[in-house]
């Protein structure tokens, strides 16, 4: 039991669909209150312990919003709790009037951004998009797992891409007015209006304005080998690993550091490829049918927007 205030509104995803770039123009907002460490991933409870970094108990997770002023709303993002088993019932347990902002995307696109995604995150190991998409029967098995994969569900790709499913699972707990379905391409081609229909949604006055904002955005591994070289030092606690992070501030300036920091991006990571245009259509061809029964449960006619009608 805690007197502590609870959320009021969760944006539960999807990843990789403008999630971060919809938390960054609702915080700036005066009526709105969002912590500043985004995702907490609390309500996904099947993906184990939570890292210490994460909220570990509920008194943990409200002490998040500890710091939101009288009448502000409290909100969160966590694009994992809508692929989730559990999220849905337990965020209606703790907030049964909690309101709830998904953002669906087409699905091929969505997964090629979302492995590059992973990749980096170091959650995924294989850097090419169409030998990770054929190993999901072998880790469905549990074989070919990552080493240090936390989140082996994860890799399974097309699980994210149970759009109708998982939008019932929200639908089966909270009414259909506090269940808000937004469509990648439309925030895309207007954040301001997208902006303000959530907020309208939220039932929040308008009052700094909408600056379009791209976060997060898709990028490309240029080398695996230097990312992990870097990540391992960056995170390992073994007595190597932190003897080799000991050496290099021995020897370096903090300024001479920061402007190493800054530079890893452009080392290590470059815009991505052009995508595989066989493999973008063999994986339209397999979730057109998804495409069709989102188009028939939200009234929408997404295999015209999302360009299906032409394809087997």
């Amino acid at each position: 039991m805690t007197d502590r205030r609870v959320p009021d509104f969760f944006i539960v995803g999807n990843p990789k669909c403008g999630t971060t770039a919809l938390y960054e123009m609702l915080r700036r907002q005066p009526g709105i209150f969002m912590p500043n460490k985004k995702s907490p991933h609390f309500f996904a409870s099947e993906n184990g312990a939570a890292p210490a970094r994460l909220p570990q108990t509920v008194e943990d997770y409200l002490a998040l919003f500890d710091d939101a002023r009288p009448g502000q709303l409290l909100g969160e993002a966590s694009p994992s709790y809508l692929r989730s088993l559990t999220a849905a019932s337990l965020i209606a347990e703790m907030q049964p009037d909690a309101r709830i902002i998904a953002i669906l995307r087409e699905p091929a696109s969505f997964l090629r951004s979302l492995h590059l995604q992973m990749v980096q995150n170091h959650l995924e190991t294989v850097k090419d998009f169409e030998k990770a998409i054929r190993l999901e029967p072998a880790r469905r098995l549990g074989e070919r797992i990552p080493r240090n994969c936390r989140l082996p569900q994860a890799l399974l790709y097309s699980e994210h891409v149970r759009y109708v499913e998982q939008l019932r699972r929200y639908h089966a707990v909270f009414r259909p007015e506090n269940v808000l379905v937004l469509i990648y391409d439309d925030f895309r081609a207007d954040n301001e209006g997208t902006v303000s229909a959530v907020l309208e949604f939220l039932g929040v006055e308008s009052v700094a304005p909408v600056q379009a904002r791209e976060a997060n955005p898709t990028v490309r591994l240029r080398s695996k080998w230097l990312d992990d070289w870097i990540h391992r030092v960056s995170v390992s606690r073994g007595p190597v690993m932190k003897g080799v992070r000991l050496g290099i501030k021995a020897v370096t300036s903090r300024r001479l550091r920061h402007r190493a920091l800054g530079m890893r991006g452009s080392v290590v990571y470059g815009e991505p490829r052009a995508p595989d245009e066989q493999l973008m259509l063999e994986l339209r061809g397999r979730f057109k049918g998804e495409v069709e029964a989102l188009s028939d449960y939200l009234g929408r006619d997404l295999v015209d927007l999302w360009d299906y009608g032409s394809v087997d």
